[in-house]
């Protein structure tokens, strides 16, 4: 019987074929009690579980095959840090004593509470690292089971589709191997590290089908639409014959993508577009340079602070900024300061509550709340400065205090650097992030202040809108084209231009061919996206004509109904 799934797209593509399913070792925990004169032993086939995943872990980083994406490496790294933090290679061994149980019980229960903190956080990017504990846990207790720790996948028919409750990066080293076609996940997100991968290895992907692991038999023939996020099961022939054709449509489309890869971003009247890439780890600066973004257009810091119980020092900082800065040859690279939550300070184990985290402690607010950390990040990120084009970007600013309290301590961390003799770039550009209905408001003053603007849509949608697009219940009203939206993006772009400072857009939005069309009315001249839509959105700027968008754009801006948007967009990109 024919069924569809809808999940979320983390990797556009289509794909057809036999689904291959991954046992899920944490629906097998079960709970008993182990007698006084067996808890040490117990507790040392617990402790050996962990060396064998160490050791299958360390043995993966090894034997990573020169084809492998780069972000492979780093992943590993972070789930070997996961495995040697004391919540789960030391606390499940106190409940075993403290309760008698069996080792996978009180693993599964550690992660249980750790995977309840992270719930707790409100950066999407963070709150998603949840699944590396659970990857990590996963490893072990398949070794606890009796189980191989890694995805064992025999030899299989190319054109195979993973179905798994959930996959790490390292067992995905295998796909390249195996010819795997697609692979679909019950859990994840658009930024779980499975999602990052997915893009890297540029095959079709959908994550959080919920029950795809239980619904899906083994070789059934499945159909994986990575463009909309749908999953058919068992299709029928004239759906299989429908695929086949936008499959077919979809790999011509690519190939003529990859053309452009050497064309500079110019529209029909000659206006030149920069294209930037949005990156996490330095590792992401490859695929970056590979799809043509003339720049790094935002990275993201956050991933240097995760899964870990102390604060990355200033030189490990400087270590990872340089190499983006050097990797990129010259080209300019926007470093945003740590962007994390109110619940995720320093050690986890002092996570403090809060009702309201996206109105919280977080961001720019930590920073100032904590200024040796952020002391130690702006040195890194000017000592970096010395090596190319970096610019330095500040997150959700709101008021001009707030702002001016910034830039004193970046003003501070550049005395200290030369009282030692460090070099750095003196002229280095600091930028603001204009991601609260506030900022967009005042965009004209900030500007003033600033050597340049960021536009983050992700977050602007979200405040001006009061929805929490992570909330199920009403993610379906988070809509980027609400008139409120455009008109914040519209003014702060105008704002900026009218003070002559550049400004882009480094949110979701920037991505979406749809709405680069919009942007460019808007004024845009600089955008920032995921490395994997650099193309398909050059491909629609060589396409535009900017006088030819004006009208449609202010019919656009003066309309206040979302009904009426839809269509205007559609016959803007005819």
């Amino acid at each position: 019987m024919s069924f569809t799934m809808h999940g979320v797209g983390v990797s556009n593509g289509i794909a057809i074929g036999h689904a291959h399913l991954v046992s899920h070792a944490l629906l097998e925990v079960a709970h008993y009690v182990v007698p006084a004169h067996l808890v040490e032993d117990e507790v040392h086939r617990f402790t050996q579980a962990i060396e064998t995943v160490r050791a299958d872990l360390e043995a993966v980083r090894r034997q990573l095959p020169a084809n492998a994406p780069a972000e492979l490496e780093s992943f590993v790294g972070t789930h070997l840090m996961i495995l040697a933090d004391k919540s789960l290679s030391e606390a499940p061994i106190q409940i075993i004593r403290d309760e008698q149980c069996n080792a996978e019980w009180a693993l599964k229960q550690e992660m249980d509470d750790l995977v309840a903190q992270f719930e707790e956080i409100e950066d999407e990017y963070l709150r998603e690292r949840k699944f590396d504990v659970v990857q990590v846990v996963e490893r072990v207790i398949k070794v606890l089971l009796g189980h191989p720790s890694q995805v064992v996948l025999e030899k299989q028919e190319s054109g195979m589709i993973l179905v798994a409750h959930d996959l790490s990066p390292a067992d995905a080293i295998q796909f390249k191997q195996h010819q795997f076609a697609a692979f679909i996940t019950d859990v994840g997100g658009a930024t779980s590290h499975t999602a990052i991968l997915a893009r890297s290895l540029n095959i079709p992907s959908i994550v959080a089908l919920h029950r795809a692991r239980d619904l899906i038999r083994d070789g059934e023939m499945i159909i994986v639409d990575g463009n909309l996020g749908v999953v058919i099961v068992s299709p029928d022939k004239n759906t299989l014959t429908e695929y086949r054709l936008r499959q077919e449509q979809w790999d011509i489309e690519q190939q003529k993508l990859k053309r452009l890869k050497l064309t500079k971003a110019v529209t029909l009247d000659g206006t030149t577009i920069e294209l930037h890439a949005n990156i996490e780890i330095p590792e992401d600066v490859a695929q970056s340079k590979a799809a043509g973004a003339t720049g790094i257009g935002l990275y993201r810091t956050e991933f240097l602070f995760m899964n870990r119980r102390e604060w990355p020092t200033e030189d490990e900082q400087f270590e990872a900024y340089r190499r983006v800065t050097e990797a990129m040859k010259g080209m300019p690279v926007t470093i945003r300061t740590l962007d994390l939550g109110a619940d995720k300070p320093a050690n986890p184990d002092e996570a403090r509550t809060c009702t309201n985290p996206a109105l919280g402690l977080r961001a720019i607010r930590l920073c100032l709340s904590e200024p040796h950390i952020f002391h130690s990040q702006i040195r890194a990120i000017l000592r970096a400065s010395h090596y190319g084009n970096v610019k330095l970007l500040i997150p959700m600013i709101s008021t001009l205090s707030e702002l001016r309290q910034a830039l004193h301590l970046i003003d501070r961390a550049k005395r200290s650097l030369r009282d030692q003799n460090i070099p750095f770039d003196e002229m280095m550009p600091i930028g603001g992030m204009i991601e609260v209905p506030a900022a967009a408001l005042k965009a004209d003053a900030f500007a003033r202040e600033l050597d340049f603007l960021s536009i983050g849509t992700n977050d602007l949608i979200q405040y001006t809108l009061a929805i929490d697009r992570t909330d199920d219940s009403v993610a379906h009203l988070y809509n980027p084209l609400h008139p409120a939206v455009l008109q914040l993006i519209e003014m702060s772009i105008r704002a900026a231009d009218k003070a002559g400072k550049p400004i882009s857009v480094c949110g979701e939005m920037a991505g979406d061919p749809k709405l680069t069309r919009l942007l460019l009315g808007f004024g845009l001249r600089q955008f920032s996206m995921h490395p994997a839509h650099v193309l398909a959105v050059k491909r629609q700027v060589l396409q535009s004509s900017l006088p030819r968008l004006t009208s449609s754009v202010r019919k656009i801006l003066a309309s206040a109904e979302i009904d009426r948007i839809e269509p205007l967009l559609d016959k803007l990109n005819q």
